[in-house]
Order: structure tokens, then sequence, then C-alpha cells
């Protein structure tokens, strides 16, 4: 773990001394270096306030369905510390009924669906290839909402 991820959790912790001393997940997004630095970027700016991960690669990988209140530490590809974040909202969605205001609160891209529909598609099927789990407009999706809590 990168030292600046308990760094900023020790900046939170010193504000909120009733959070636990264990630090949170720490995580990036994408699944390649330019993307995970870009989204970092993002959420460190404001701009990307939500994510959307398939329930079938949240299962693969052992984690856990989001829900309102989880506090995780986004990072850039290195590991490096970019803000904290707490959940604030979940819904389980087809991939076909995602809509534009989801979309657009994600930040990426030109943040229309037609732009996320199309990058997502292509990212689930790298990170679901050789499981056997049809990427379609029936997969699952976590779609999450999120706030920054404080950036580093």
């Amino acid at each position: 773990m990168h030292r600046s991820v308990e760094q900023l959790w020790q900046r939170y912790r010193a504000v909120h001394p009733d959070a636990p001393p264990a630090c949170p997940p720490a995580f990036y997004f994408c699944d390649n270096p330019k993307d995970a630095d870009l989204c970092a970027a993002l959420v460190a700016a404001g701009i990307k306030q939500a994510t959307a991960a398939s329930l079938a690669e949240l299962e693969l990988a052992g984690c856990a369905v989001p829900q309102v209140g989880d506090l995780a530490i986004v990072t850039d590809w290195a590991g490096e510390a970019r803000a904290l974040i707490r959940t604030s909202a979940v819904e389980i969605r087809r991939f076909g009924d995602v809509d534009a205001g989801f979309a657009y609160d994600e930040g990426e891209g030109d943040r229309t669906l037609e732009w996320w529909r199309a990058a997502h598609r292509a990212y689930y099927s790298r990170v679901l290839a050789g499981s056997g789990i049809a990427v379609d407009d029936d997969l699952q999706i976590a779609c999450e909402w999120f706030d920054v809590v404080l950036r580093a």
C-alpha cells in the first residue's frame, strides 16, 4: 500500500476521531494505467461521482456489492491516494437499463449514454473474458454513486 493512502486516512481520522483505526479499502478504477489515472483525476476534480461494476466481476474478484455509507480510498494506477469517497446510493440495474443520467454522473468520456455503453461493454468484455458470462443487456450492474469526503 502506498503511504499516501494511510496518510489520507489519518487526515480523515484527525477530524473524525470516531472513525475506525483500520484504513478502508483502497482501489483504482479501470483496468489500465491511462484510464485509472484519468478516473482518479476526475474523482478528485468532483466530476466523476459514480461508478459501475458488474455483479459478475465483483463476485469473481471476491468483492462485496457496495453499500450506502461504505468508505474507500481512490488511487491512481501507481497506488497513490487521490480521494476518500463515501457511497451515497447503490442501484442494481441491467446493463440495458442504465440511463443517461447515470452515464453523466459517472463523468467519463463525453458523458453520454452512447459513450458509456460502448466503453463499459468493452471493459466488461475484458474483465469477464474466459468466465463464460455474457456481456449483454441483461448483465447486472451495481450502479454506485459516491461523494468525495476528502481530497489528497
